[in-house]
């Protein structure tokens, strides 16, 4: 009987042990699949559109457009050719419809909180479209690159998400000032943001 009470004590010991080993594997496999999470989301993080610019208006105005989204900040980062030299404006209008010969399917500025057109910030106002004004070099190429919190890819709030508007660059610059637009001209270059 005593060899019995023996055995299960030595069973229960090397079992205590087993378990502890166990535990401590399994908290080992526990943080390495965090991290492996945390790695997924960083990727369900980034949303991405990219796109081609067109020529509109008579125009030669081409271009590659992407916009990203990364931890809550959506950054546009476009290079144009075919520009006169100087000062263009840039918009996101109000839907991804390029078919129009002079850009105009794609309607007027992007404003869903209904304010008068403006400087991007500006205190009087502005539409979540008015992205502004670039200068374009005497080879006609341009690079654009403009970051925010207020747009989102595909997100559930209409104020924010860009998906389904349409991009505009104008043959003029945007006075910032003209009502409803900037008087910035003529719709020369477009593309539809859809992801």
């Amino acid at each position: 009987m005593k060899n019995i009470k023996i055995l299960v004590l030595a069973l229960t010991v090397v079992g205590f042990y087993n378990c502890k080993d166990a535990k401590k594997e399994a908290d080992k496999v526990n943080t390495e699949m965090d991290s492996e999470m945390e790695k997924v989301a960083e990727v369900v993080t980034t949303n991405r559109i990219s796109m081609l610019m067109e020529p509109k208006s008579d125009s030669e105005v081409s271009g590659e457009v992407s916009f990203v989204e990364n931890d809550g900040i959506v950054t546009v980062t476009a290079t144009f050719t075919g520009l006169t030299e100087g000062e263009h404006a840039i918009h996101i209008h109000q839907t991804a419809d390029c078919s129009a010969a002079d850009g105009s399917s794609t309607g007027g500025h992007w404003n869903p909180t209904n304010e008068p057109h403006g400087k991007w910030g500006d205190a009087k106002g502005y539409h979540k479209g008015d992205i502004g004004n670039f200068t374009a070099e005497s080879d006609g190429t341009a690079t654009v690159e403009f970051s925010t919190d207020q747009w989102c890819i595909s997100c559930d709030e209409d104020n924010k998400n860009i998906v389904g508007k349409g991009l505009i660059v104008h043959q003029g610059a945007d006075d910032f000032t003209s009502q409803p637009s900037g008087a910035a001209g003529a719709r020369i270059s477009c593309a539809g943001l859809i992801q």
